[in-house]
């Protein structure tokens, strides 16, 4: 890929951040309860990620949304644009970092949280990584430096600032790191080509780029900040109240998924995966999705606690993005929908890798 021309620069990151709030569009959240079985719609739309399976896709192949459908309407590179379609109406679901789920909110955008679906443990992390003999050694030596990662305003961002802040860094010299986009794909080959000097890669991207080697971790945010769950799916309000039992099957679905994968073997996950990418059609390369290890989700099913969200109101009242006190956690999510009981812990024995996929898509 040409260089930088690629790369979005700090302006750009400003201006994301300010369009990620003004872009949350006020929608009406509806004053009726929600309407009886048979009128609440049983179809979801949604944004998947291309060569990826996400958990509702997942889900649906395992059968535990049972009759409800899942229809792709493309894919995204952004959680922020993701949970934005979903607040504007353009999807009924949308999973973002939840630092951006608590700005979207605190612009009073009618969407709440219902599951966690990623998050960071030992076999799933992102790491900021430099080439071997790279200079830079501390949190200091990034000053001046260009760290590429996938979305300003999010996940790797929140990251990168906890790290320079717990090492002293002042506001001004932190300003002096300069994030930049870089899609996920190319993250490596810049860095390689020193088109950036750190570049985020997680998982699947990040084991194969230690696989060839050169590279080495400045540092992780598991390291930082141990296990946790990092983004949530969200659902807009309206659509909430008018298909209650839409959404408590779908989020119930998505926590049996999550369960199904912690129970089964590693292989046969990755074999379900692989499956899903095939039966879909859409021209993708399965070989990255050999390296899958986990969701990283903390809480059993996906449940969603306060401090999910605490870290990121006050990360974001530091940075000036919020005003303190200006969004409670609590007020954000609700575990309300899902439904995950010991009943399905016998469900999602290993056993039921083997059950007939019910998508056909």
């Amino acid at each position: 890929m040409s260089s930088m021309s690629k790369l979005t620069t700090a302006s750009s990151r400003r201006q994301f951040l300010t369009l990620l709030g003004l872009s949350a569009v006020a929608v009406s959240c509806g004053t009726g309860g929600g309407g009886s079985a048979k009128d609440q719609s049983k179809t979801l739309r949604y944004q998947g990620w291309a060569g990826s399976v996400i958990l509702p896709e997942l889900a649906e192949d395992l059968g535990f949304l049972e009759d409800v459908k899942l229809k792709w309407v493309g894919n995204t590179i952004s959680g922020p644009q993701d949970i934005q379609s979903a607040a504007t109406g353009q999807v009924d679901f949308g999973g973002a970092f939840n630092g951006a789920v608590v700005k979207l909110a605190a612009r009073k955008a009618p969407i709440t949280a219902v599951v966690s679906y990623y998050g960071v443990d030992k076999a799933a992390y992102n790491g900021f990584y430099v080439l071997k003999d790279s200079p830079i050694r501390s949190a200091r030596d990034l000053i001046g430096q260009k760290v590429g990662m996938n979305t300003l305003g999010a996940h790797s961002e929140a990251m990168l600032d906890i790290y320079l802040q717990r090492h002293g860094l002042s506001q001004a010299d932190i300003k002096k790191v300069e994030p930049l986009v870089v899609p996920p794909v190319n993250t490596e080959q810049s860095l390689r080509q020193k088109q950036i000097q750190v570049g985020v890669l997680g998982d699947i991207l990040r084991d194969k780029a230690l696989q060839t080697g050169g590279i080495r971790p400045l540092f992780t945010d598991h390291q930082l900040l141990g296990d946790f769950s990092a983004g949530t799916y969200v659902v807009n309000n309206r659509f909430l109240k008018e298909n209650p039992d839409t959404t408590r099957t779908f989020v119930t679905g998505i926590a049996r998924a999550i369960e199904w994968a912690r129970a089964t073997p590693r292989e046969e996950v990755i074999e379900r995966l692989i499956e899903i990418v095939k039966k879909r059609g859409r021209n993708e390369d399965t070989g990255p999705l050999k390296y899958w290890k986990s969701f990283g989700v903390a809480e059993t099913a996906g449940r969603i606690t306060d401090k999910d969200l605490e870290l990121w109101i006050d990360w974001l009242a530091k940075r000036g993005d919020i005003e303190k006190g200006q969004v409670k956690a609590s007020d954000l999510y609700t575990n309300e929908f899902n439904e995950y009981s010991r009943k399905d812990k016998q469900k999602n024995k290993p056993s039921a890798a083997k059950q007939t996929s019910k998508s056909g898509s």
